[in-house]
């Protein structure tokens, strides 16, 4: 690691720390050569499937895309930040544990369903009714039906 301060090469680290749900290491470093010392951040650097579109077009997984469409589903409902950042966190990790390098964009698209789901009906028929393209009221009150009849059982 290279001093931010005098660009030397030679730091050591005089503690470290686990942050963020151990998620990542906090360390403490001090160079070596003029003494100063600064902080570093260090976590694993997981890979995301590809995405393979309904067209065959494959694209890099992009977290940005699925917190918006989390987010535009959930406008305007109670649904804390902390709870759309765990369902991204659970995604993405369900997404990695298919050891898969690529996926279909329709197993995203499920799990935002499951997740939604779990977090807000009106937020899962939303999401519902665009991704699979509902024509009309009946195809959202079968859905809604579905929904209830799930609950009840």
């Amino acid at each position: 690691m290279h001093c931010p301060f005098c660009g030397a090469t030679d730091t050591k680290v005089i503690d470290s720390r686990l942050v963020s749900e151990g998620n990542h290491v906090r360390r403490r470093r001090e160079c070596v050569t003029c003494q100063e010392r600064f902080t570093t951040y260090e976590s694993a650097e997981l890979v995301m499937p590809r995405i393979i579109k309904t067209d065959g077009v494959r694209e890099p997984f992009n977290e940005d895309k699925l917190i918006a469409g989390l987010n535009k589903a959930l406008e305007k409902r109670p649904v804390s930040i902390e709870r759309v950042e765990e369902a991204v966190n659970r995604i993405k990790a369900n997404l990695r544990s298919t050891g898969e390098r690529e996926v279909e964009s329709r197993v995203v698209g499920e799990q935002v369903m499951k997740e939604l789901r779990s977090l807000d009906e009106v937020a899962f028929v939303r999401f519902a009714s665009v991704y699979r393209s509902f024509k009309d009221l009946n195809e959202f009150r079968e859905e809604i039906d579905r929904l209830s009849k799930d609950n009840n059982s």
